[in-house]
């Protein structure tokens, strides 16, 4: 008998057909979230589930899932599962790290340099029709070229934004609380800093670390309040690393200059005072939103789930301890 798979929202085609021929598949072929009754009721036979970040795990849920061995996120981040309880209960959790780096890397610098040059806004006042003479300051930002990247956290993501930070001859420093191996400082040309001195001294900071208890709020008031009132701040992690409340009176006030920002606390929900700043660049969480991107990472979390089942160890298990125990 085939394992039975959920995939509870549209995800992109080869992966459905790879799905298919190796599972009884059950799939939500829309854009629209099932509600946590219909998901859970639509989980209550299956051994698997290709599950998005808007899929919450909690202990309680999988207590109530006693079929289900494997979950599958369809991201890198795995903040919507809690992996003590699934590691408690042998479910196997999985995520899709990689195939999404440079992608990720690529949105977080086109967020630097939109905001620093002011794009989005100049191009509003075009559309709008209100342009009509040119400036000597018209739109003047800051410049990304030999300015100082304050990196928050210097993992796959970080890591690819200070290799793109060397063609625009920045000069990249970092903080995180596993520093990285003398190779990787040498090869980059990183320094690492102090938590404070980061924001103090960074002209962008740029933040890419995981959610997690300790990370929940890590950039608020305070660290705002360190920055240059030239800085440019840019969030393509989670959205509660930041504490968005904080993040608008820091633009409201001038305290640094721009935002680009892609996740959020409450998402969808956005802040309302944040949505009327000039100064914010905001986007609908689509910092891997490229097809070759998205597309690897429907074939990655299906490939995880499917292993999983078979018995084998999948290529991305969040808690690999679960095998070597075994």
């Amino acid at each position: 008998m085939q394992a039975k798979v959920l995939v509870p929202k549209r995800v992109f085609p080869e992966a459905i057909e790879y799905l298919q021929d190796k599972v009884e598949l059950d799939y939500n072929g829309t854009d629209e979230n099932l509600s946590a009754a219909e998901l859970f009721d639509r989980l209550q036979d299956k051994d698997g589930v290709v599950s998005m970040l808007t899929n919450r795990f909690s202990a309680e849920v999988m207590d109530a899932l006693p079929k289900l061995r494997v979950i599958a996120n369809i991201a890198v981040g795995f903040d919507n599962i809690d992996i003590p309880a699934a590691t408690e209960r042998k479910i196997i959790v999985t995520h899709t790290p990689d195939v999404l780096t440079e992608t990720t890397a690529d949105f977080a610098f086109a967020l630097m340099m939109s905001a620093a040059r002011r794009i989005p806004e100049g191009e509003r006042v075009l559309r709008a029709g209100k342009w009509d003479k040119w400036g000597i300051d018209l739109f003047c930002g800051q410049d990304t070229h030999h300015a100082t990247l304050g990196i928050l956290g210097i993992g796959r993501i970080g890591q690819a934004l200070a290799r793109r930070a060397q063609g625009f001859q920045m000069r990249v420093q970092y903080y995180d609380v596993f520093r990285a191996t003398a190779e990787v400082e040498q090869e980059l040309n990183l320094q690492f800093v102090a938590f404070d001195e980061l924001f103090q001294t960074s002209d962008f900071v740029s933040v890419h670390v995981p959610l997690l208890p300790e990370t929940r709020r890590l950039v608020g008031a305070e660290q705002f309040q360190l920055m240059k009132k030239t800085a440019v701040f840019v969030n393509t992690s989670r959205g509660p690393v930041v504490d968005e409340g904080a993040l608008v009176e820091a633009l409201e006030e001038g305290q640094i200059a721009a935002a680009g920002i892609d996740v959020y606390e409450r998402e969808p929900v956005v802040e309302p005072r944040l949505l009327k700043l000039e100064n914010a660049i905001l986007t609908p969480h689509i910092a891997s939103a490229s097809f070759n991107t998205r597309r690897a990472m429907c074939m990655v979390a299906a490939r995880n789930v499917v292993a999983a089942l078979e018995g084998k160890r999948p290529p991305n298990p969040v808690n690999a301890c679960l095998f070597e125990a075994a």
